[in-house]
């Protein structure tokens, strides 16, 4: 079953890509990648035994499908792939996972991530170990806004897909409801408010009402008089 994120995640693979899918779970991404053509290979990493069996039982018998029993991408080796893809997963697993494999990912081309959570975190990661964001869109699930990044090594894209979704501004609502909360909490402690954390979340608050706030005078300007 392929819901909206991993559709999200397959739109950036580039058509004969060797992708390794990373946290493959069932293989459903996996799967869709070949059956569309978007791979020419997928090596499909589980690190536990129970879902790597039933990863395992649901690619039987497709080909260009390998599945790997292992920890991240240390299953693999440097040029097996030139695209890794690891959805599902915190952004600070993601952020460990590409750490524990550098001269694997050091061989890639691209990076498809989608983050459960600290998205910035694995924004952070890419800009300090010199990855471009080439684009970024967002998906829809249960009511969840989830964020899709895909870094290359070079990139002239003058515009993220994000920035033209329709969920945008739902995103951002939801991300400025959760950020004032967090702040709300920090607030209560004296080191927190004096921290660098505090002022890098309370920028990103004001930045978001910012955005709101033209949002509103847009649709104003837009409404006919």
């Amino acid at each position: 079953m392929i819901d909206s994120r991993i559709r999200t995640v397959l739109k950036f693979v580039k058509r004969g890509s060797r992708v390794a899918d990373v946290g493959a779970d069932h293989g459903y991404l996996s799967l869709e990648l070949i059956n569309s053509g978007r791979a020419s290979r997928v090596i499909a990493t589980e690190k536990n035994q129970h879902p790597f069996e039933a990863l395992s039982k649901n690619i039987s018998g497709v080909a260009g499908i390998e599945a790997r029993l292992g920890d991240g991408l240390k299953v693999l080796t440097a040029g097996e792939v030139d695209t890794i893809c690891i959805a599902g997963m915190g952004g600070a697993l993601i952020v460990k996972i590409l750490d524990e494999a550098p001269e694997v990912v050091q061989a890639s081309r691209a990076l498809i991530l989608q983050p459960m959570n600290g998205a910035d975190k694995v924004r952070d990661w890419l800009v300090r170990h010199d990855w471009t964001i080439a684009d970024e869109d967002l998906a829809e699930e249960a009511g969840i806004i989830y964020e899709i990044i895909c870094a290359e090594r070079n990139s002239s894209a003058e515009m993220f897909s994000r920035e033209v979704s329709p969920l945008r501004e739902k995103f951002s609502e939801q991300r400025l409801k959760k950020l004032q909360r967090v702040l709300g909490e920090m607030s209560k402690s004296p080191s927190a408010r004096a921290s660098e954390k505090f002022s890098a979340l309370q920028a990103e608050v004001d930045a978001l009402k910012n955005h709101s706030q033209e949002n509103i005078m847009t649709r104003l300007k837009e409404v006919p008089t």
